[in-house]
């Protein structure tokens, strides 16, 4: 699965099986805060959630940004991930 960076509308997304799986986020101050993660059902339990959160954590350590996780998902998954804790904002 390829994840898109649609930067002009501040989202990550995966299109599969004709359905779309996004995080958005905002940008401020270099921070990049992460406000939604949706996975519909039709294409859930394949990672693509890890995947979308893992590609907007590397984006903002490309770019020089902090991250704040605001949605659950994205919380959870950085908790997870300690490779990513010197990202947090």
């Amino acid at each position: 699965m390829e994840v898109q960076h649609e930067a002009d509308a501040h989202r990550f997304v995966i299109r599969t099986e004709g359905v779309e799986a996004e995080v958005t986020y905002t940008l401020r101050d270099g921070v990049m805060t992460i406000n939604h993660t949706g996975v519909p059902r039709a294409i859930g339990g394949r990672g693509i959630a890890g995947e979308l959160v893992g590609a907007a954590f590397d984006h903002a350590r490309a770019k020089g940004l902090r991250v704040r996780p605001l949605c659950s998902y994205a919380a959870a998954w950085s908790k997870r991930h300690p490779e990513v804790a010197d990202l947090l904002a």
